[in-house]
């Protein structure tokens, strides 16, 4: 099967930006589920949704470009296809504040920051007439 639907427990992490499981069974739950396994129609997907973040991931990670993803990933017009229709349904602010979360819990924190800090020089100055 692919889409959300898939867990490989076989899978082997290739790059250090590949999710550990933890990572993938809290955000597993926030993707769409494809028409076609709630039998609306329509065609299986190609790639499980894990290798598409996998992907996603590594690009971040190492700031490569997205026509520089490497070969054993999909091609990087699907991914960012797939990275374009998360993000307009905002489900990558969704990844990130919940992994950002679990790391916090983990260090003892609370799961949401209680205080931000912004740094002057970060923000540019605008001249108000």
């Amino acid at each position: 099967m692919y889409g959300n639907a898939v867990d490989h427990p076989d899978r082997v992490r290739r790059y250090p930006s590949d999710m550990t499981d933890a990572a993938w069974a809290a955000v597993r739950p926030l993707l769409p589920v494809p028409a076609w396994l709630e039998g609306r129609g329509g065609q299986s997907e190609g790639y499980c949704h894990r290798q598409m973040l996998d992907a996603i991931r590594y690009l971040v990670a190492g700031w490569i470009s997205w026509r520089a993803m490497p070969a054993d990933f999909p091609d990087w017009g699907r991914v960012y296809a797939f990275f374009r229709r998360w993000r307009e349904h905002g489900l990558i602010a969704e990844f990130h504040d919940r992994l950002r979360g679990r790391v916090r819990e983990r260090e003892g924190r609370e799961a949401e920051p209680t205080a931000g800090i912004i740094d002057a020089q970060s923000v540019p100055e605008r001249n108000h007439a």
